[in-house]
């Protein structure tokens, strides 16, 4: 009894965790023949197999760190206001950006969008190309770059339509053919020519005005102007009809797209020459009649034809 009382009892295998670290951590005396076989083994495998790269604690945490929370958590809608990064730009931020006739939108800033920058197609509300405000390489003078607001309200805008610069007009005129000469025009003339052009437009606008005044009920905000487009060699029929009564043709025809509230509306605009210039820059005579296009028109030419008649 004392003997097995004083004797230690022989130890029992413990869990496969104490057998695996105590046997991975136990090694033979060095002058063991199996210690040798074991080195070169070791040998062997580090230098035939690279120790394949565990992942690492900071990589973990920065992907960690980056993911974002669900859309519908309160942190998230936080950030979202907060970064000016995560800020949703609409798709339609270029249109609206660069909204409206490059020709009208320069009006107001010397800045030419970045997507229409360089673009030589026709403006269809115009029928021109982007502005040009750069000398021609034969230019014989400086010419303004200024351009004057007009009262025409435009269409899906709050501005009104804006007149070209003299510069543009020149390159406009380059542009068709004109080759300049000495006794052509100067700096003055150029001044005012762009009076007189400015002047023209005015006094169109305001013939318009008086048609549209026969639809003041229907269209009690007034009419805009939604694009234009110079004809000058395609007479309308009543300009041939006078011309072959005796009369001379129009220097000049445009076709003016009017937004009635919604109903867009044709003009046709006939330019003869008046004679010597006024002191308003006026000396055009106009013939402005909205086109055989329906028969709203039909019967407002009729009706203003019969007030002619007999008032």
């Amino acid at each position: 009894m004392g003997a097995s009382a004083s004797a230690p009892t022989p130890p029992q295998p413990l869990a496969a965790v104490s057998d695996t670290s105590s046997q991975s951590t136990a090694s033979p005396p060095p002058g063991c023949p199996m210690h040798q076989k074991k080195m070169e083994d070791k040998m062997g495998a580090s230098s035939s197999a690279p120790t394949p790269p565990q992942p690492s604690a900071a990589v973990t945490d920065t992907s960690q760190s980056t993911a974002s929370p669900p859309p519908g958590c309160p942190m998230h809608q936080k950030k979202m206001e907060g970064c000016p990064v995560q800020k949703v730009v609409p798709q339609n931020a270029e249109s609206q950006s660069c909204s409206g006739p490059a020709h009208q939108e320069r009006a107001y800033e010397y800045v030419q969008c970045p997507m229409r920058a360089g673009n030589e197609d026709i403006d269809p509300s115009n029928m021109m190309p982007p502005p040009n405000q750069s000398p021609a390489p034969d230019q014989p003078f400086s010419l303004s770059l200024a351009r004057e607001e007009s009262t025409i309200p435009r269409a899906q805008s709050d501005k009104n339509w804006v007149y070209p610069s003299e510069q543009m007009f020149w390159n406009a005129m380059l542009r068709k053919g004109w080759k300049w000469k000495e006794e052509d025009v100067d700096q003055k003339d150029m001044t005012n020519i762009i009076k007189i052009h400015n002047q023209n437009n005015e006094q169109a606008w305001s013939e318009i005005l008086k048609w549209e005044a026969l639809h003041a009920k229907e269209c009690p905000c007034g009419p805009t102007l939604i694009r234009f487009g110079g004809k000058a060699k395609e007479y309308s029929p009543r300009a041939r009809i006078r011309s072959w009564m005796g009369y001379e043709l129009p220097f000049d025809r445009h076709d003016w797209i009017v937004d009635r509230c919604g109903q867009e509306v044709r003009y046709v605009i006939d330019y003869y020459d008046g004679g010597e210039v006024n002191q308003n820059y006026q000396f055009s005579i106009l013939d402005v009649r909205p086109a055989f296009d329906s028969m709203t028109a039909v019967w407002d030419r009729m009706k203003v034809a019969w007030w002619r008649w007999t008032f």
